[in-house]
């Protein structure tokens, strides 16, 4: 089972095995040449636009019975 520590480590040795071991390499490299280099490290107006959503979500309060039914 995957979903423990024991289990990841069999899940990984099984990979390894059935797909070589550099499987993990190949996975990251295959990321590595997909990725466009964006992302909120490159373009700091969106990380501060996605941290207003953010923020403003997790601080709505829920409606009440009373104001849902108005």
């Amino acid at each position: 089972m995957a979903g423990t520590r024991n289990g990841g480590r069999k899940a990984a040795a099984t990979n390894k095995q059935r797909y070589g071991l550099n499987f993990y390499e190949q996975i990251g490299r295959k990321g590595g040449k997909i990725s466009r280099g964006g992302g909120f490290a490159m373009n700091r107006d969106l990380a501060v636009e996605a941290g207003r959503k953010g923020g403003k979500a997790s601080r709505r309060t829920k409606k009440s019975d009373y104001e849902m039914a108005a």
